[in-house]
C-alpha cells in the first residue's frame, strides 16, 4: 500500500512540474483601435482569475480543483482570427460554468486549464462526483 502511494505522489510531483507558469489573457474586442472590452483573463496552477469592467471593477476567482469539465468552442470569425471560447463547468454554486471569451491560443489554454485542474484535484485529493439523471431521492423512495 505504501509503494502506490509513493508512486501516486511521485506522479502528482512529476505533473505539478510540468504545469508551472501562468497565462494571462484578454478579451479581444477593438472599436477604432481601442479596447471594446474592459476583461482580464489570469490562469496559474492554483486559481482562474477573471478581472472586468472599467469604471465599476469586478474580479470574480475560481479554485483551480473546482473546475471539473473544459469545452473549446469557435465560430467561422474566430477561427479566422485564431480565437475560441473556453467554457469551465465548474463546482461552484456561485458561478457553474465559466466562460472565456474570445482566447487567442485557446486549446493551449484549454488543455493548461485541463491539465492544472486535475493535478489541483489530485493534490487536494478531491473526489468529483456527478449525479447525472438519478433525480429527486424522494421519487426514488416511492418506487420501491
Amino acid at each position: 500500500m505504501s509503494e502506490s502511494m509513493n508512486e501516486k505522489e511521485k506522479m502528482i510531483e512529476s505533473l505539478m512540474d510540468e504545469v508551472e507558469g501562468e497565462i494571462i489573457e484578454k478579451k479581444r474586442w477593438v472599436l477604432f483601435g481601442l479596447p471594446w472590452t474592459f476583461t482580464k483573463y489570469s490562469i496559474n496552477k492554483d486559481v482562474l482569475t477573471i478581472n472586468t469592467g472599467l469604471l465599476n471593477k469586478q474580479e470574480n476567482d475560481c479554485y483551480m480543483y473546482k473546475i471539473q469539465d473544459v469545452k473549446l468552442t469557435s465560430t467561422v470569425f474566430q477561427r479566422m482570427s485564431g480565437l475560441g471560447d473556453v467554457i469551465c463547468y465548474t463546482g461552484d454554486t456561485t458561478n457553474p460554468e465559466i466562460v472565456l471569451h474570445n482566447i487567442k491560443n485557446s486549446k493551449d489554454v484549454k488543455n493548461y486549464i485541463l491539465k492544472n485542474s486535475e493535478v489541483a484535484r489530485l493534490k487536494r485529493r478531491t473526489l468529483n462526483m456527478l449525479n447525472i439523471g438519478a433525480g429527486d431521492m424522494a421519487d426514488a423512495g416511492a418506487d420501491l
